[in-house]
Formats: C-alpha cells, sequence, structure tokens
C-alpha cells in the first residue's frame, strides 16, 4: 500500500497488526478503505455470513483476505471489530469466542451500548479486551460497496467501556479512531443510548412514520408523492431508506431511551399543533427561531454542510487497495 502523507488520519506506523471486521456493510468497507489510507493496521481479515456480499467483497479488494467463517477471520487478530446488526453481536461473539488471542481487542461499531455490552460481555473470555464503540457517521447507503474512506474525517467516535476495560486498549482503540480521521471522545452506556435516542433513534423513527402517513393517504398517488417531492419530504425518504434490520434491532434494543424521547417529542407535537390551531405565530416564530439555530450549529461544527444536498451524493466507488 502507498500512502499520502497529508491525508487525513494517516498513521506513522500502524495502531494493529492485524485487523478483523465481522460483517461488511457501509460501515466496515469505509473503515477497511480509511485503514488502507492511513495504514493503522498492517492487514485487514473480513468476514460476512452472506457469500454474496463476500465475493463482492473480494472483487472490489475491500480486505487483504476475506474469509469464509468468523472464526477463521478474528484467528490472530489484534483488533476486531463487530460491524454486524446489535441484536446479532451476541451470537456472533459467542461464535468467536473460543478463536480470540489473548491480548487482542474487540469492539463494535453499534448504535446503541448498554444492550451490546449486556449481549457480548460474557462471550468474551480472560485476557481479551472489550472496549465497545460507535463512530457517528454513515448514510443510507448499504452494502460494502457503499463505503469510502472519508466516511469519518471530522466526525465522532464515541469510545463507551465496559466495566473493566483496560485502559492501554482503550487507548489504543483511540489512536485506531483519530487514525481514520475521526474525533474521539468517550461516554458511559446509558447516557451514550439516551444521546443517541434524540439525535439519531427518535428522528428515524419519525422519517420512517412520515414516509408511512404519505403511504397511506390513498388521495395522493404514489406517481405524486414521487413526482412531487419537495425538500422536506425528500429529506424524510432518505432518512427512511436506511437499512431496515440494523433499525429494527436499534429501536428494540434502545426501548426506553427510544421512547422517553418520543414521549416529549410528541408533547411538542401537541404544542405546535395548539399553536396553529390558536393562530399564535409569535409561538411558531419564537420556536423555528430557536430550532434553527441549533441546525446552524451543527453547521458550524463541521458535522453537516449546508450543500443543498447535504453533501451526500451516492456512494463512491473506492479504490482497489495496492497488492
Amino acid at each position: 500500500m502507498t500512502t499520502d502523507v497529508t491525508t487525513p488520519g494517516a498513521a506513522a506506523a500502524p495502531v494493529y497488526p492485524k485487523l478483523a471486521l465481522i460483517g461488511l456493510g457501509l460501515i466496515a468497507s469505509s473503515i477497511a478503505w480509511a485503514t488502507q489510507r492511513g495504514q493503522v493496521a498492517g492487514e485487514i481479515i473480513g468476514y460476512d455470513r452472506d457469500p454474496g456480499v463476500r465475493e463482492t467483497a473480494r472483487r472490489i479488494g475491500l480486505c487483504h483476505t476475506v474469509a469464509d467463517t468468523a472464526a477463521e477471520a478474528v484467528a490472530d487478530a489484534d483488533l476486531v471489530i463487530f460491524c454486524v446488526p446489535v441484536g446479532a453481536m451476541g451470537a456472533v461473539a459467542e461464535e468467536i469466542g473460543g478463536a480470540l488471542k489473548p491480548g487482542a481487542t474487540v469492539s463494535d461499531v453499534g448504535s446503541v451500548k448498554k444492550s451490546v455490552i449486556d449481549a457480548v460481555g460474557p462471550h468474551i473470555p480472560e485476557g481479551v479486551h472489550f472496549v465497545p464503540a460507535h463512530p457517528l457517521a454513515g448514510t443510507e447507503h448499504s452494502g460494502p460497496e457503499a463505503g469510502f474512506a472519508e466516511l469519518f474525517d471530522n466526525r465522532w467516535c464515541l469510545i463507551v467501556p465496559s466495566d473493566g476495560s483496560d485502559a492501554e486498549a482503550i487507548t489504543t482503540l483511540r489512536r485506531f479512531w483519530e487514525g481514520l480521521g475521526a474525533n474521539v471522545n468517550e461516554m458511559d452506556a446509558e447516557h451514550h443510548d439516551l444521546v443517541l435516542a434524540v439525535t439519531s433513534h427518535t428522528p428515524h423513527l419519525i422519517a420512517y412514520t412520515m414516509v408511512g402517513v404519505a403511504d397511506d393517504l390513498r388521495r395522493v398517488t404514489d406517481s405524486e408523492v414521487i413526482k412531487y417531492s419537495a425538500a422536506g419530504f425528500r429529506d424524510f425518504t432518505r432518512i427512511a431508506a436506511s437499512d431496515p434490520t440494523m433499525w429494527r434491532d436499534v429501536f428494540l434494543s434502545n426501548k426506553e431511551a427510544t421512547l422517553s424521547i418520543l414521549q416529549r417529542f410528541t408533547e411538542e407535537l401537541f404544542r405546535l399543533q395548539r399553536a396553529i390551531r390558536r393562530d399564535d405565530g409569535d409561538l411558531l416564530f419564537d420556536y423555528f427561531t430557536r430550532t434553527r439555530a441549533i441546525r446552524r450549529g451543527i453547521i458550524e461544527a463541521g458535522q453537516d454542510t449546508a450543500a443543498p444536498d447535504f453533501g451526500r451524493g451516492g456512494p463512491r466507488q473506492p479504490k482497489a487497495p495496492d497488492a
């Protein structure tokens, strides 16, 4: 592999000699490309339970090796990252637990943390470090061909240590994610799940609901919904295009926090509904002004762009890695 010294996140030496990615969708493929861009790992081994996905990964040169079993993929790996839906992580941990080498670190990219820690932790053998993490990055696209090296640049990755997580393992994992271009912070599991219920989980649920409402309005034909989609509905459909298996597992795994935030959202919605009914323009104007400032803050923090398509064109086709 070659290194561009000006590339964000480029590492002087590999953080981990051998990286194993379990599940080869958008996040895993982006980790693979970003890892090769910054030379953050010496060797990348990938595995996916879908033979078609494994074949695609081989065809595009996503990993140095694509294994045919999860146990084969993690053998001798220094870092193992679970990139599967959160509902499947416990079973994956049970499957590969006996193949993990002493001193290895196991992590994940799940959008929920408490349930993942509860499901995975019991299957991690003594001498192996379990350090959960969550990169706050993604698109509505999925699959191994959807990934691109820049996905994590200037985005946050939250490391969520479980009880007894090794301090050195945490520090090394932080270096890895920084090598991928991410900003890194630490957070406890319960707080993480509450924050993500606000910033990600409930917005996705609302998007799915809004698209479902449009589908139920039989007065509007399917062609009119598609043809006349203005920016608001178009952006809802972008979010609602996300992987259904992943989001089913997220909502069921983060049930309490999501329901709590959804209740708060419902109260706010009723407040706006009452303001519209009462022609309370002052309340609406003040409310929209405050929320608009929040959006501007997100852009100013570098976590999005003001471009019309939010800077999210179609998935980029990466260049195959050098041999």
